[in-house]
């Protein structure tokens, strides 16, 4: 056996034994434009708003463009809580509205052994995405706010699915009071930690795990 064969082995066995975590692969980032001016960067859990293409790295081809496919619109996002593939979360921080990047994502932190529709296994991807919008995540004391319709530092119920009405007319959806009460129950068995029929202030913005 090669010698250099011998090294990876060991070094396997050494991260198994040890309990450690081998490397995670890097997204490779490239700036191609940056505005001027930037009154905000990205961050994790921050909504934005982005217009991408994506290419297999293998030979070209493109697999979406949300330029030309589906209705053509950009697509909304919150930053860092796994809504995205993980070279997206990792690669798409600390960026302007305005600002484009060429994201060159391995395949541990895109669609892996599985792939996924048009991308096969194993794929290395290319994405150029463009942000167009950066908006409060639901967890600033900003989104908070804008939900306390009485200012009294918790969130009932009918605030939430008033919230959630607004924020569908205002993405071009109609509302709808079946699914935003399921949405509202939901929310609630998870973020009302002491089931008082509230959502405080220190529930709301605490950074659960899974997060």
């Amino acid at each position: 056996m090669i010698p250099e064969l011998w090294t990876c082995i060991f070094s396997a066995l050494f991260f198994y034994v040890h309990g450690a975590k081998l490397p995670e692969p890097e997204v490779k980032i490239e700036v191609l434009y940056k505005p001027f001016l930037c009154h905000r960067k990205s961050k994790y859990g921050d909504i934005l708003l982005v217009h991408y293409e994506g290419f297999l790295e293998s030979n070209g081809t493109m697999f979406h463009s949300s330029h030309q496919h589906g209705d053509k619109n950009p697509v909304w996002f919150t930053l860092g809580i796994h809504e995205v593939i993980k070279g997206w979360d990792k690669g798409l921080q600390g960026m302007c509205a305005g600002e484009k990047r060429k994201l060159t994502v391995p395949p541990a932190l895109a669609y892996g052994k599985e792939g996924k529709g048009k991308i096969p296994p194993e794929s290395t991807l290319i994405f150029d995405i463009e942000i167009i919008e950066i908006r409060n995540g639901p967890r600033s004391h900003e989104s908070f706010q804008e939900m306390d319709l009485n200012d009294d530092w918790k969130l009932s119920k009918a605030e939430v699915k008033e919230y959630l009405r607004k924020e569908f007319e205002r993405h071009g959806y109609a509302p709808n009071d079946t699914h935003h009460e399921v949405m509202v129950e939901d929310i609630f068995q998870k973020e009302d930690e002491d089931n008082d029929g509230f959502i405080s202030a220190r529930e709301f913005t605490y950074k659960h795990d899974e997060l």
